[in-house]
């Protein structure tokens, strides 16, 4: 049986988000483990991890950040690594899950790709996945081990109480599918809900149709709360349709800052206030506008880390509320 004391916890890190890596490094006191990641003139990736990992419990840290398919590749490249170089167990943290948003199928012939990235991190070896803001909740059963499913609600909220009157306030949900979320935002922060009816195209990605507003939301502090931000079709949509109602102020709070071109030309333009997201993707130069402002998500994924490696529970951390 193996003691505690003899446990060895080893963080690896890929290239795409390396600076979130290394929060949560020092958060845990452990030094980063180096991939030795490195191409051959062909593009193909190659990794060899720095030190023996034999017996270790390791954690393989990379979001999928654009290119995704080179930061999905060199995770499965990790994995299969450190599988081979007999890890006692492989977990998978991805931040920001690619291709979140095929979850299912919307039309014939098309594929679930969500659920395909499941089958190869699994094949590739990892053993336990931790991931933060799910696109949907139905991504956790398309694997076979465990998940470990964080939300951004804590860091979030906690800006929201350090800066903003809840007698002022109302939460309001992007779209039908946000309800939920935003609705756990407003009884913790003691706010109104409010929700922006929209739709799609068929024939368009990308593209979103905001039509009505369900709430009280005139004079009002307004914060619209989503998962993510692409190229911030569906945000501005809907804060345009906020500010024709009469909304005093308009903030945007998003976990995964995608910020697609022209998102940033958009959020820049739109009737916001502020723009606050997470680090759960690396927001270069080109991404920052007077607007944003980032908090960090590193303290989240070293607590749950943590409780996994010490075989604790994770959901204790969010009081069981880390559920879509």
């Amino acid at each position: 049986m193996e003691s505690l004391a003899k446990r060895r916890l080893v963080i690896v890190t890929g290239r795409c988000h390396p600076a979130l890596a290394a929060l949560v490094a020092d958060k845990l006191g452990v030094e980063l483990t180096e991939a030795n990641l490195r191409e051959f003139a062909d593009g193909e990736i190659h990794c060899r991890i720095d030190e023996s990992i034999r017996g270790a419990h390791v954690f393989i840290m990379q979001t999928h950040a654009s290119p995704v398919n080179d930061s999905v590749m060199e995770q499965l490249i990790m994995i299969d690594a450190a599988k081979r170089a007999s890890a006692k167990s492989i977990t998978a943290v991805i931040p920001n899950y690619g291709y979140a948003r095929q979850d299912r199928k919307t039309a014939g012939r098309e594929p679930i790709t969500a659920k395909l990235l499941a089958d190869m991190l699994q094949t590739a070896g990892a053993t336990r996945v931790l991931s933060v803001d799910f696109h949907s909740g139905q991504i956790q059963g398309f694997f076979d081990i465990p998940v470990d499913h964080l939300v951004a609600a804590p860091v979030l909220e906690e800006y929201l109480k350090a800066n903003a009157d809840p007698r002022d306030l109302v939460v309001v949900a992007p779209d039908a599918g946000r309800v939920k979320v935003a609705e756990r935002y407003a009884q913790h922060l003691g706010c109104e809900l409010a929700l922006v009816h929209k739709t799609r195209p068929r024939d368009r990605v990308n593209v979103a149709e905001a039509r009505h507003i369900v709430g009280e939301v005139d004079g009002r502090h307004c914060v619209l709360i989503d998962d993510m931000i692409d190229t911030a079709g569906t945000i501005v949509a809907a804060c345009d349709l906020l500010k024709e109602h009469g909304a005093a102020e308009i903030w945007v709070m998003a976990t995964h800052a995608v910020f697609s071109p022209p998102a940033v030309e958009r959020l820049f333009n739109a009737p916001i206030s502020r723009v606050i997201v997470t680090d759960t993707l690396p927001l270069g130069p080109e991404k920052r506008f007077e607007k944003l402002e980032i908090l960090s998500i590193a303290p989240i994924l070293a607590n749950a880390i943590s409780a996994i490696f010490d075989d604790t529970s994770v959901s204790d951390i969010f009081g069981g509320e880390n559920l879509l």
